[in-house]
């Protein structure tokens, strides 16, 4: 065939592959691969009899619900998101968008993925889910144009995905066990976090939106509070061995993968550059990953 007898994709083909990428970005699918990856951790911790429909299903109704959240995220926070850099082309602060089709489509990924999780695994593992909707779209979204603590809250929603997993194996809520694995990532996710908030202030400056960094022009408490969720985070990590979740190398690996990333906090906290930042953002992504992967391959 020759090269001009190529079929070429018409308008409505080109506009419908627009629309499904908007709809990616609204859903912000590649970031919720790691709420994917901590649900499925999560399941997998708490059973030694995996069913793989079971555990294929949690994860994708979580996906939905995650992508839900986003969305909802999205329609909320679009007339600051036109005046962030990072932000200003996603599809409803770009206009590509209605509000009121970025709700529709935000229900609609909620609902089925609520659904999902209940029909194909139990109520408590929905029901968890549904609060982790409820966080971040009722609490964290608003609140993060009103406070800095708006970070910590939305570390709560960001924490549940392994409970989601959990529950969905059956196992309960009421045991310490489900909540060492809740606190490892709600700590983690502060000094990851206030990394990218430090990157990004004069953005949030512009925006309006009172992050850290951004009320705290000189970095001091963004410092801190980095190296304090840091050195939190390593006796919280060793809670899966001391309750006898985990073998004994998993416990020498997280201290080890602590002390690294403390040390990276440390040398942020001390001297305040977007190098370091990004240093310390980069730690904390690779740091995350190998805890868990740890934690699963240590497992009793």
């Amino acid at each position: 065939m020759k090269p001009d007898a190529l079929p070429y994709p018409g308008p409505a083909a080109t506009a419908a592959s627009s629309r499904l990428a908007d709809i990616f970005i609204l859903a912000k699918v590649r970031v919720n691969a790691l709420v994917v990856a901590t649900t499925a951790g999560g399941y997998y911790m708490a059973t030694h009899d995996v069913d793989a429909l079971t555990l294929v299903l949690a994860c994708a109704g979580t996906a939905l619900v995650a992508s839900g959240a986003s969305a909802f995220n999205q329609v909320h926070e679009r007339a600051t998101d036109k005046l962030m850099v990072r932000t200003r082309l996603r599809p409803i602060a770009d206009g590509r968008m209605t509000a009121g089709q970025g709700r529709a489509i935000a229900a609609a990924l909620s609902l089925a993925g609520l659904a999902v999780i209940w029909l194909g695994s139990n109520l408590p593992a929905a029901l968890v889910a549904l609060a982790t909707l409820a966080f971040y779209a009722v609490v964290y979204t608003p609140l993060k144009r009103r406070s800095s603590l708006a970070t910590v809250v939305g570390a709560v929603p960001g924490a549940l995905p392994p409970l989601i997993g959990w529950a969905a194996a059956g196992g309960t809520l009421a045991s310490p066990a489900p909540w060492t694995l809740f606190f490892i990532m709600f700590l983690w996710q502060l000094p990851h976090f206030l990394a990218i908030a430090w990157i990004y202030r004069e953005d949030y400056a512009r925006a309006g939106l009172p992050m850290l960094p951004v009320v705290d022009p000189r970095g001091t408490l963004t410092g801190r509070q980095t190296m304090l969720w840091a050195v939190t985070i390593i006796p919280f990590s060793l809670l899966p061995t001391a309750l006898q979740m985990t073998d004994a190398i998993y416990g020498v690996g997280a201290a080890l993968l602590g002390l690294v990333q403390l040390v990276v906090a440390i040398r942020f906290g001390v001297q305040r550059t977007d190098s370091r930042a990004r240093t310390l953002f980069y730690a904390s992504i690779i740091y995350l990953p190998l805890l868990w992967l740890l934690m699963c391959v240590g497992r009793r």
